[in-house]
């Protein structure tokens, strides 16, 4: 499910896109290491679309634009090290229980053993071995979230939310510990190295239709030809058989797209990520219930720990072996 669709059924609208034999939820599973299944990255044949960004308002480009550049750094720092949590209370922390998606590759999915696997998975696994308390992971469809962690259901969501003005009403948020840039692809003998706007005047650049994306190149890339397609595949193929000079998208799917046999080593980054949030999000964080500021802050400190003992990165690299960022 992209990301438009997911925030609509976590909104409370109609009409949720899962199949009427998609369980409610799965059992919880104990977050315990002997229990945890192996920690493999899904196939590119697995994921097929993530994360398409909402359309909105228009933003300023000059700070995204002096940011393009080939950058060797292949893992994205969400945490400032001078701005470091104080330790919280950790005293009434006994026991958490996360709730997550039942399928949302590679972030959330059974694992072959069907224990709960993915990246927010192994973040909130290793949260609860950092914090020392017990810890289980529930699996249920994405549309009964927020609903399961105001009934009690569960304590933290941790499954790719992203922070919206509706959701802000019905829960709080923590950090965010990752998001979802965008950016652009070319064909592997394309002589582009600037994707500045002025240097993609006449270009043809390929964009999934009503994403933030096409948003984003129709409002700042105005001396380029934009190609809109009904789908993210469309884009894509575009861009690989020469119909389109470069393609602009969400670039955690795209770097999928690129390490897997669908893309035939067709193609590749250039420049750098563009993370206007008004486009592209503020990040996701996890969701606890509205007032739990005891709950959020230790998460918050946990996750800046993790990231502190390198452990989010040895995380990000297994998962992302071509950096979106």
């Amino acid at each position: 499910m992209d990301l438009k669709s997911r925030l609509a059924v976590a909104h409370g609208s109609d009409g949720a896109p899962f199949a009427a034999s998609v369980p409610l939820a799965r059992e919880a599973w104990p977050c315990s290491p002997g229990r945890r299944s192996a920690r493999r990255r899904p196939s590119a044949a697995l994921i097929v679309s993530l994360l398409i960004s909402v359309s909105c308002p228009a933003g300023k480009v000059a700070a995204e634009a002096a940011a393009i550049s080939q950058s060797s750094v292949g893992v994205p720092s969400f945490w400032d090290p001078r701005r470091r949590p104080e330790r919280p209370d950790l005293s009434h922390i006994t026991s958490i229980r996360f709730l997550t998606e039942i399928d949302y590759p590679p972030f959330d999915f059974p694992g072959a053993d069907g224990n709960p696997a993915g990246f927010n998975v192994d973040i909130a696994r290793m949260i609860f071995e950092d914090l020392k308390v017990s810890c289980t992971i529930q699996m249920r469809r994405f549309d009964t979230l927020i609903a399961a962690l105001g009934d009690n259901h569960g304590d933290a969501v941790i499954a790719s939310l992203a922070p919206t003005a509706a959701l802000r009403q019905r829960v709080d948020f923590t950090d965010p510990y990752y998001r979802s840039p965008a950016r652009f692809v070319v064909r592997r003998d394309a002589a582009i190295t600037d994707v500045r706007p002025e240097r993609l005047e006449g270009r043809k650049i390929a964009v999934t239709a009503g994403t933030a994306h096409e948003a984003y190149i129709r409002t700042f890339f105005t001396q380029a030809e934009l190609k809109a397609y009904p789908t993210a595949e469309a884009a894509r193929d575009a861009v690989r058989n020469g119909e389109a000079d470069l393609l602009f998208a969400d670039a955690i799917g795209l770097s999928f797209w690129l390490n897997g046999t669908d893309s035939g080593n067709c193609c590749r980054f250039v420049g750098g990520a563009f993370t206007e949030s008004r486009y592209f999000g503020e990040g996701i964080g996890i969701a606890v219930k509205k007032g739990n500021d005891t709950l959020r802050q230790v998460f918050n400190w946990s996750l800046f720990r993790l990231w502190e003992q390198g452990h989010y990165t040895d995380l990000w690299l297994r998962y992302f072996p071509i950096s979106p960022f």
